[in-house]
């Protein structure tokens, strides 16, 4: 699944580095390193995060703080230009040509290519890279070994996908950082046979160093591609301390700040930027933030109470109080960045419609003398959960009169996200990173359940994954529709019904989709945010 977050400018999915030449050299250097501070050389630029990356080896890579790194060494098959969620060919020269039975994909490849270790890039080492992808059998193996049956190169330069079902938005899966060519020579295939601390690709950057607080990126003389127009990158990580990052920036130790901030740092950083001392940049984001509600527990098991819940929540007023207006409400599962999405929870039921709320719990059989009590689960070090669940707290407690008690709670990351699918937890806060753009990636890994029933809820399937145990044979019926329509049109009213039923179950309650924010010092330029929340590195210039 993607990765997970514990914060609320990215950090599961929960829903993204490489090798100089021939050599690959590692470093366990630390940040008392002259050369991890920001250099005035025009070509040398120094981005600090609190993100430390887990793994550089694309197969194993699930984590943001690894797959952004990943996303600024590697080449894939296809790619997102910022402000886009449409892809486009990369290491392909066109869009697939796609079979009658939208089983079979053919994909003509880029010629001229070279690895970072010299060897030549064809359709044998792109099938080489998906393949290793898939049999190795990391934490992001299934986004294809679920639907891919083969991938054969069946020209010098032609690709051939065969896929066990249709699936229409297969090709955006292929603009994924961890679908990466990677050279045959420097990686084996195998289950758990990872180079967690190498990589070579075809990217625009080699890895020149990898330490603990440090990543050196160089620019890879003989890219195929338009050239990084900076000479050299070089990633400070200020391990989950947002305080460092903040202070290192503001005292021009690094030129770049991004991922990940806290909301009053972000403010801060913002009120300096308006007063001409460095610049910012925001845009609207694809990651999501949802209160998921597990169908199975008691109070949640009755859709009333699930219902008067999406009724209390005021997205507006959490958006100004807790996020300082960095995020932007979400009214639906899907992300507004989607022409799909629709406003669903904002027209059935408001924002802070405290009398909808009371007569839902009412007809629910709960009152001031018998209140429906319920537990939200957070991840520990999420400041903006912490906030988001003390205030939905404060909230009912002020405006339902005792009909409804909430009890905030959390825990451990790492046992948080394990204990998710255990049914355990009654109502959780949790963020989602896509994996891929397309409305698919957000319904899916939330609803989809092949093994369950209305009574038992789901036993395995994405609801189970995340913990509202949620089924519904139509639910199962539509998201098997979309999965296999092509017609835009007719994708588009399946998602509709997909929206419209979310609004009536309520197995979640959409919360709010983020805005990235970039800070970089005055005199740069080329500064851009990918999709899928990566910042780019080859445009950057000072």
């Amino acid at each position: 699944m993607p990765r997970w977050s514990i914060s609320l400018n990215p950090a599961k999915l929960g829903r993204r580095l490489l090798i100089l030449g021939v050599l690959l050299t590692t470093s366990c250097s630390q940040s008392s390193n002259p050369e991890t501070t920001a250099s005035n050389e025009p070509g040398r630029i120094t981005v600090g995060t609190t993100q430390k990356p887990r793994t550089l080896d694309p197969a194993d890579a699930y984590e943001l703080r690894s797959i952004a790194l990943i996303r600024n060494l590697s080449d894939r098959l296809y790619t997102y230009d910022p402000g886009s969620t449409e892809i486009k060919p990369q290491l392909a020269t066109a869009l697939p040509t796609v079979s009658a039975d939208g089983l079979t994909y053919k994909i003509p490849l880029r010629q001229g290519v070279l690895f970072h270790d010299g060897t030549a890039f064809n359709a044998a080492a792109m099938a080489f890279s998906l393949q290793r992808f898939i049999q190795n059998e990391g934490k992001p193996a299934f986004l294809l070994a679920e639907r891919v049956e083969s991938v054969t190169a069946t020209g010098t330069y032609e690709l051939t996908i065969k896929l066990k079902k249709p699936f229409a938005a297969f090709a955006s899966m292929l603009a994924f950082p961890g679908t990466c060519a990677l050279s045959p020579k420097a990686y084996k295939i195998g289950k758990d046979k990872f180079e967690a601390n190498t990589f070579v690709g075809t990217g625009p950057y080699e890895l020149k160093e990898y330490s603990t607080d440090r990543v050196r990126l160089v620019a890879f003389d003989r890219y195929w591609g338009a050239k990084p127009l900076n000479r050299e990158v070089n990633v400070q990580i200020f391990n989950n301390n947002p305080a460092n990052l903040y202070n290192s920036f503001r005292t021009g130790m690094v030129d770049v700040a991004f991922q990940s901030l806290e909301p009053d740092q972000v403010k801060s950083l913002e009120e300096g930027a308006k007063a001409g001392k460095w610049q910012s940049i925001s845009i609207d984001g694809s990651v999501t933030s949802y209160l998921i509600l597990n169908v199975l527990q008691q109070p949640l098991d009755n859709p009333l109470v699930r219902q008067a819940l999406a009724a209390l929540v005021d997205r507006p007023t959490i958006n100004e109080r807790i996020l300082y207006g960095q995020g932007k409400p979400l009214y639906s599962i899907v992300p507004s960045t989607f022409s799909v999405s629709q406003p669903v929870f904002k027209n059935a039921y408001g924002d802070g419609n405290i009398a909808k709320a009371k007569q839902l719990l009412t007809q629910a059989g709960f009152s001031p003398q018998k209140p429906a009590k319920i537990q939200i689960w957070y991840p520990s070090g999420s400041t903006p959960r912490r906030l988001t669940a003390g205030f939905l707290r404060a909230y009912a407690k002020q405006k339902l009169g005792g009909m409804l008690e909430l009890e905030p709670n959390t825990i451990e990351s790492s046992s948080f996200f394990k204990y998710a699918s255990q049914n355990i937890y009654p109502a959780t806060l949790q963020d989602w990173y896509p994996d891929f753009l397309d409305p698919d990636n957000f319904i899916q890994p939330f609803l989809e359940c092949p093994k369950g029933t209305p009574a038992t809820g789901c036993k395995k399937g994405g609801s189970q994954s995340q913990g509202s145990f949620y089924y519904s044979d139509r639910m199962n019926q539509l998201i098997a529709a979309q999965g296999k329509e092509s017609d835009p049109t007719k994708r588009q009213q399946i998602y509709t019904d997909i929206q419209n039923q979310i609004v009536q179950d309520v197995p979640l309650i959409p919360l709010w989709q983020t805005k990235d924010f970039v800070f970089v010092k005055k005199g740069m330029t080329g500064i851009k945010i990918d999709p899928l929340q990566n910042l780019l590195y080859s445009e950057m210039k000072k």
